[in-house]
């Protein structure tokens, strides 16, 4: 090889070796960090998401208060209907919708032109049967005393004293219809069974009524009650005497109620079971009006966030969780709803531990892994009931 070509070779290998080592020189100088200047630290903390008390919930263990939520309209205790017990025209009617009566006074009259033709025929017959009665009572005497003598037969004697049986029976049975005809004249006058309003009119006066027509109905509205259907589920959780809280139409307050009996069979089609909840007396309440509420179930203590601290946007239940300054969201189980003073609460049974801090609903929509500032600890610990008031 000649001298000038060797000479260019060994250059070109020589800048090779160098340029290669300047390279990996650089490289090693890519990959070690660089230490952060005061600077940058204090714009990182500037950055975090500054956390006031209200926006974290200290998870503790405290008596959860289930719920069964009911609902339905309002029935009066004590109400019947009137009803004609005798069919006929009807003559007077006295009372409409709204008026009040008491129990016993006739509120109306079934004509009793035909009721009275029927008592005068039955005390005809019964008149007749006596006179009949009576002459069998003498001849069975008159007998007897013939049969002393020897003028008629033993035979004879007892014929008389079945026909003055039988005669007997008839005027019993006479008198029995007399009662009866009797009887249909006082059922003719429509009296109240109970006192209270009277809440429908279903018949004027002159319309003719059959047997067992419904006229009126008398509803008294000093005690009323909810009848609400409750799931399989619930019925063994609720007891007589559990107290609940209802909201009925046209009333702006709650309205205490007690469960006062539980139906022990269950509905054929709904295969619910009904309960009754007593409610205490109020000027508005009236039969018919929707209401709904919540009868409340005393529960044990357990581990509870508020509900509203519950994120939805994954396929299971999730929570965000103060670790260090940041904010993770952590999978968790959940138990019973319930509520607590006044704050509804869900039970967490696995995912969280006590002590832990957990964002609450005020917090608004924060990312898992979000840079946080918590505040002070004394500053959670404080606001721990007022971060679940609800706003």
């Amino acid at each position: 090889m000649p001298l000038s070509r060797r000479t260019v070779v060994v250059s070109a290998l020589v800048l090779l070796v160098a340029g290669g080592g300047l390279w990996m020189k650089r490289q090693r100088a890519a990959d070690t960090p660089t230490p952060a200047s005061p600077a940058s630290a204090a714009s990182a903390a500037s950055a975090a998401l500054a956390l006031t008390p209200q926006d974290l919930w200290t998870a503790t263990s405290q008596p959860l208060n289930r719920h069964v939520e009911v609902s339905g309209p309002l029935r009066a205790v004590n109400s019947a209907w009137v009803k004609a017990k005798v069919p006929g025209e009807l003559k007077s009617l006295s009372v409409r919708e709204g008026d009040t009566v008491r129990a016993g006074q006739v509120l109306g009259q079934i004509d009793t032109t035909e009721l009275d033709w029927r008592l005068r025929q039955a005390q005809q017959q019964a008149e007749a049967a006596k006179a009949q009665a009576d002459v069998a009572d003498r001849t069975l005497a008159n007998n007897r005393a013939l049969v002393s003598q020897g003028f008629i037969s033993p035979t004879a004697l007892d014929t008389s004293q079945a026909n003055a049986n039988g005669a007997r029976a008839n005027l019993q049975a006479a008198q029995a219809a007399v009662a009866l005809a009797r009887k249909s004249l006082a059922d003719a006058s429509l009296v109240a069974p109970l006192g209270g309003l009277v809440a429908q009119r279903l018949v004027q006066a002159g319309e003719r009524v059959s047997l067992d027509a419904r006229v009126l109905e008398v509803v008294d509205l000093s005690r009323m009650e909810l009848e609400a259907a409750l799931p399989p589920q619930a019925v063994a959780q609720i007891r007589v005497g559990a107290q609940a809280s209802l909201m009925v139409d046209g009333l702006s307050e709650p309205i205490a109620a007690q469960v006062v009996r539980i139906n022990p069979s269950a509905s054929a089609g709904t295969r619910t079971v009904a309960a009754y909840l007593s409610i205490a007396p109020h000027p508005g309440l009236r039969q018919g009006l929707f209401a709904s509420g919540r009868i409340t179930l005393p529960g044990a203590a357990a581990l509870v966030v508020p509900s509203t601290a519950i994120r939805l946007d994954l396929p299971e239940p999730s929570l965000l969780v103060l670790e260090g300054q940041r904010v993770i969201q952590r999978k968790v189980t959940l138990g019973n709803s319930g509520e607590a003073q006044g704050v509804a609460l869900t039970e967490v049974l696995s995912g969280l531990k006590a002590g832990e801090q957990v964002l609450t609903a005020q917090a608004g929509a924060v990312r898992s892994g979000t840079l946080v500032k918590p505040p002070s600890a004394m500053g959670v610990n404080a606001s721990a009931t007022s971060a679940s008031a609800p706003r």
